[in-house]
Formats: C-alpha cells, structure tokens, sequence
C-alpha cells in the first residue's frame, strides 16, 4: 500500500487528512510537534491505524527518517491564523518555512522525488477580486487605518476611488499577502514551487479558503472566526463581530477539505488550487446562524478593525472541480448546524 506522510496530522485539518487517507487503504505515518499553542496533550481523536512520531519539523535528522520510503506527503504543519502581534513574526517565519524548508530539503535528498501536496490559504491573496465600474477590474490598495476608523470598511478603486463590487477570485490573481501569516504562506508556495522545478517532484498547493468543523482549536489568537464564535457562546457571552459583520469569506468544512487532500495526491494536476464551497456567506452570518443553532445571545456587531485582515475574499472553484474532481458537499446550513456541537480541540 501506498505510505503517505502528513505533517501536522495531529490538528485541525491534518486529522481529517490522516481519516480520509486511512479509509482509503493508505499507509499514514505522522509527524506533529503537538505545539502548546493547539494542543495540550495528544488528542483523544487520533486515530489508532496511523503511526505517529512526535517532534519538530525544523528537526533534519527527524524529518530525514519521516520521509524515509514514503511515496506521497500531505504538508499540513503551520501556525496558522493573524495570532496576537508583530512579535510572533519569528514563530511564524520559523514553523511554516524553516520547517517547509527542512521538509523540502530532505525530500530532495530522496532518490525518487514525493508527490507533494501543500496546505495553503486564501490569505496569499490579499484582498479578494474587485471590479469598479469605470475601470473594470482594479486592485485595491491596503485600507487605510483613518477610514477604518470612521467605519468606511469598503476599499476603493484606486483610479476614481468609486465602490467597488467583489467578485469570485481565481488561482491566476496576483498574490499579495497583507499580514505575517499571509507572506509565511506564500513564501512556502514559492519554495515549494522552486522544489518541483528543480526535482522534478509533482506539487499541488491547496488555497483553503475558510475552514470550519469538528476539532478545531477552541478561542486563541490563533483560531479560525468560526471558533471564536462557538466559544464566545459556549461561555454565555455574545460573538463579537468586527467591522459591520459584512464581509465576505467562504466557508469550507474541514471534510470538504480532507477530500481536497486525498484527491490532490493521486491527481497529475500540479499548481494553485482554491479549496472552497462556491458559496460566500457575511461574516455576521455565520455569527448569526451559529447563534440561532446554539440559542445563544445574538452577536454585537463592534465596529473594531484588525490592519491585518482584508475586506472581502471569497473563490472560484472551477479549476478545482475541472481538474481535481473536487466539489464542495456540506453545506452551510448543515455545517453550522454541526459546528453548534461539534467537539472543539
């Protein structure tokens, strides 16, 4: 049977991975630091027909025994999310492309190059796509913090500073990542990119969008929206929405996800690929809906910003369904409905 490697297969998405992959017939051997910041201890999910080893990506000597006679590798391992201020700029640069880089380099020291599969983001994108009716489609500049607080939350066209209206964004837009977690990801898919070129390895970089469902880690700085929410009504307490609640995000389940992976590694098709639902839904949406599922307190809509984060972004999913075969299957509605007692990490 195949032997496949994922990297932080212990979190979130990884575990899902790690299931999808063991139901399929795969041989799975997992590397995870399980690092404090996600985990407090080995999580009860696991599962049992994987082999784990336990230890630092950044670590060559470990990482050069992970890949050893592996044929295919599932990257998942990153810190992920905005996290708490500049001064996790070391981390982030460290985990996710130190330890990239250390993955990389020992696959290429390999006879016979892995297929590679890398977990990317929405966030390499910076803003979403924009179209201003006069100019057609326009690249917003970063928003300003003194617009930010007067609560004009809508970028602008940079031509004829008219609205603009927000579009489906596809894998050939322009990266350009607008916070620290943002560039760690689009360095790795360079890097990554700059692997295949010189190996000759077959690399996929999968640009999650917004992801969702059981396991994932409960209220840090370091969680997706979604959890946030679910924690803030678990504890009695009304979500808190930034800005006006209206932007605009796709929400994937994390099983859409895992699907993605297992597809992307026994698919030829290489290159960017939006994992996504097709569906944008408002950030005050989600909060809303989640709340009603709950029955907990309605959200409060704040007004307060993050300079990190952007407007709108939300996917076009026809390459990955032309080429990889994949298409969304939980719905919103049903995976909020599961989300409002899914068990959180």
């Amino acid at each position: 049977m195949t032997l496949v490697l994922v990297t932080g297969g212990c979190g979130f998405v990884g575990s899902h991975v790690v299931d999808e992959l063991v139901a399929g017939g795969a041989d799975v051997r997992v590397l995870d630091l399980l690092h404090p910041l996600s985990h407090e201890r080995a999580p009860e999910y696991l599962n049992p027909a994987a082999e784990y080893v336990f230890g630092d990506i950044r670590d060559p000597e470990l990482v050069a025994q992970c890949v050893d006679g592996v044929e295919s590798v599932s990257h998942q391992a990153a810190m992920v999310g905005l996290g708490s201020d500049f001064g996790d700029v070391v981390d982030y640069v460290g985990h996710n492309d130190l330890g990239t880089a250390t993955l990389l380099r020992e696959l290429a020291r390999r006879p016979a190059p892995a297929r590679l599969v890398l977990a990317s983001s929405m966030v390499v994108y910076g803003e979403g796509r924009y179209r201003c009716e006069e100019h057609g489609l326009v690249r917003p500049e970063p928003r300003k913090q003194e617009r930010l607080e007067a609560g004009a939350f809508e970028p602008t066209c940079s031509l004829c500073s008219r609205s603009l209206a927000p579009e489906a964004v596809p894998e050939d837009a322009r990266i350009d990542p607008r916070n620290v977690y943002a560039a760690t990801k689009a360095q790795q898919e360079q890097l990554c990119a700059a692997f295949a070129r010189e190996t000759g390895a077959a690399v996929t970089a999968l640009r999650y969008h917004n992801v969702y469902g059981p396991r994932m880690p409960r209220d840090t700085p370091y969680a997706g929206v979604a959890s946030i929410f679910r924690s803030a009504l678990e504890g009695g307490r009304a979500p808190q929405v930034f800005e006006d609640g209206r932007q605009l995000r796709d929400f994937v389940h994390v099983r859409d996800v895992a699907a993605a992976n297992v597809l992307a590694l026994g698919a030829p098709a290489t290159g960017a690929f939006n994992v996504a639902s097709g569906e944008p839904h408002s950030v005050g949406d989600l909060a809303s809906d989640l709340a009603a599922a709950i029955g907990g307190a309605a959200p409060e809509t704040t007004g307060d910003y993050r300079l990190g984060d952007v407007r709108h972004v939300f996917a076009s999913t026809e390459r990955a369904a032309a080429e990889l075969g994949f298409r969304a299957k939980v719905s919103f509605a049903e995976g909020v409905r599961e989300l409002a007692t899914a068990p959180l990490r």
